[in-house]
């Protein structure tokens, strides 16, 4: 969320690779990824430990579910526009249906965890549990491989680097957790600001970092989010616009359905936590759709700008959130069936 230092369509949905004209290396515009994170409005950081009643959590799971479908019907009417899901386990679990519609519309479905709790609340083996669980349930749902992940709040951090080796070890492809910005819950100020090798004991993983617009020496977080619904819409272009084509880059943007539900009883949230929650609510539909409208053909899933990064492996930085170099191995995810 916003912090005090900060004063596209045409495509059918499905595994694809970038047109030859338009593949990195040529002058050409990087490609976009739309990324939904999939989970219920009263399981944000926010309100963790706020007491929400039975019939208020129900509720806002039915929400949950509207406001996804209605984002699937948004990128269905503007050309098929294909993106990324990164859905809680549990849901799979209570809305089965709805994250089989999200594969079955040609997006790609990624863990966002099992239960929805940061990383910084788990130890490596409570987490390595928490992520084989959602990934196991997810692929149960769907029939088909779960290739991405992306941490609740963004918590792959300097605070757990162990987190690295527990997503190297469990088999998946990429991750797109890190946010190279300097904030009060989350973020690596020093990681690089487009993909790369992230790096641990057992060896690397393919990293999507989220996208910033860098001005005077600092990384502006203008990817989602509240940044998106605060920050007028010329700071989020400004940051696409910086992404290097000449080099691997990738526009990676994130939002929730609960942004989209303008109307959602509010959470009983302190005075920050509700403007950050709440702020400018009321545009995001709006906004998305000039994204769409916008951008229409760069936009890509998660998963298939993987499969274009992995072939040029070596251009890739290499980031570690501990300090020391250790060898790196090959993600093990098959991506024929994603």
């Amino acid at each position: 969320m916003p912090n005090t230092e900060i004063v596209a369509l045409g495509f059918r949905p499905g595994r694809a690779k970038l047109p030859a004209e338009t593949a990195w290396g040529v002058p050409l515009e990087p490609p976009i990824v739309l990324s939904f994170d999939v989970e219920e409005h009263d399981r944000i950081e926010a309100a963790v430990g706020l007491p929400v009643s039975n019939e208020r959590r129900r509720e806002y799971a039915d929400r949950m579910a509207t406001a996804t479908e209605r984002l699937l019907d948004q990128l269905a009417a503007a050309g098929n526009v294909p993106a990324t899901f990164y859905v809680v386990g549990q849901i799979a679990e209570t809305h089965p249906r709805l994250v089989r519609a999200i594969a079955a519309a040609g997006h790609e479905v990624g863990s966002h965890s099992h239960a929805h709790t940061s990383v910084r609340r788990h130890t490596a083996a409570g987490f390595r549990e928490d992520l084989k669980r959602s990934v196991d349930t997810l692929q149960q749902v769907i029939g088909r491989p779960v290739c991405g992940f992306r941490a609740p709040t963004f918590s792959v951090t300097r605070a757990t680097p162990w987190a690295a080796d527990v997503l190297i070890e469990s088999g998946l492809r990429y991750d797109s957790s890190v946010f190279p910005i300097r904030h009060d819950r989350y973020g690596v100020s020093d990681a690089p600001r487009h993909p790369f090798w992230l790096e641990g004991d057992a060896g690397r993983i393919l990293e999507l970092p989220l996208l910033t617009f860098q001005m005077l020496g600092k990384n502006v977080p203008v990817a989602g989010g509240g940044y998106f619904r605060l920050f007028p819409p010329a700071l989020v272009r400004a940051g696409i616009r910086q992404l290097p084509a000449a080099t691997p880059a990738v526009g990676m943007l994130y939002f929730h359905p609960w942004e989209f539900d303008p109307d959602q009883p509010r959470l009983p949230l302190q005075r920050m936590a509700r403007f950050r929650t709440y702020v400018g609510i009321g545009k995001t539909t709006a906004r998305l759709d000039d994204l769409l409208t916008r951008y229409r053909s760069r936009f890509r899933r998660a998963i298939d700008v993987v499969e274009e990064l992995e072939h040029q492996a070596d251009r890739l930085p290499r980031f570690r959130l501990a300090h020391e170099h250790l060898p790196a191995i090959s993600p093990v995810c098959s991506p024929s069936a994603v």
